[in-house]
């Protein structure tokens, strides 16, 4: 791992964002709160949202938009990808090596938003940033990763903490093996050992509990 992932946070922020085309594009089809399960930046510079969506929401969905249609649990809702240029705000979080995890809508303007980011340094500059540009931020929660003792080395800790965080262990997962492996500047091979001898620690510790 680079390190630069050494000290990694773990950010919610409220922003008010007028700029954001979500809300613009969404409101237009009579659609006032959204929730943003899944953010991700792609290689053109566009921005992709996974936008859960409740009944009476995809009533207003045009035909022409494709639903995700529901895996797996039954409560599971619908939900739609929705590509655009990037705001001014999500690019700012993206262009610290952050990665966004999720986003919901509040009141009026005001976008929640959950990310990852690398160092105190870079949370400091996102939120500098936000606010020399004219947005009012306010920070719901900052936690940094703190290693524990004992079943983990410090490395598969970190590593466990930033999947968990990520939602690499959500279903469906927010972030697969190749973001998670090029966000922490590693092989996707790398990754997927660290967590599978992360993982036999944890469940022999775990039957040696039980066993004793």
């Amino acid at each position: 791992m680079t390190d630069v992932w050494r000290k990694p946070y773990h950010v919610v922020i409220e922003v008010e964002n007028r700029q954001c085309r979500i809300l613009k594009k969404f409101a237009s089809l009579g659609i006032q709160h959204l929730k943003v399960t899944d953010i991700r930046s792609s290689s053109s510079g566009s921005v992709k949202h996974l936008i859960e969506l409740d009944r009476e929401q995809v009533k207003k969905i045009p035909k022409d938009f494709k639903i995700v249609a529901p895996r797996g649990k039954a409560e599971t809702k619908p939900s739609i990808w929705f590509e655009s240029e990037g705001c001014e705000v999500c690019n700012c979080i993206l262009s610290r090596d952050a990665f966004l995890i999720s986003g919901k809508s509040m009141e009026e303007n005001t976008i929640k938003y959950s990310f990852i980011v690398p160092t105190f340094e870079a949370y400091k500059s996102i939120v500098s940033a936000l606010e020399n540009s004219g947005h009012k931020v306010n920070v719901l929660k900052m936690g940094s990763f703190e290693p524990k003792t004992g079943v983990l080395t410090e490395k598969q800790e970190r590593i466990f903490w930033l999947a968990l965080k990520g939602g690499f262990f959500d279903y469906p997962r927010k972030i697969g093996t190749q973001e998670l492996s090029a966000k922490l500047g590693i092989r996707p091979s790398t990754l997927s050992e660290i967590l599978r001898r992360g993982t036999r620690r944890l469940l022999e510790h775990y039957f040696e509990k039980e066993s004793a």
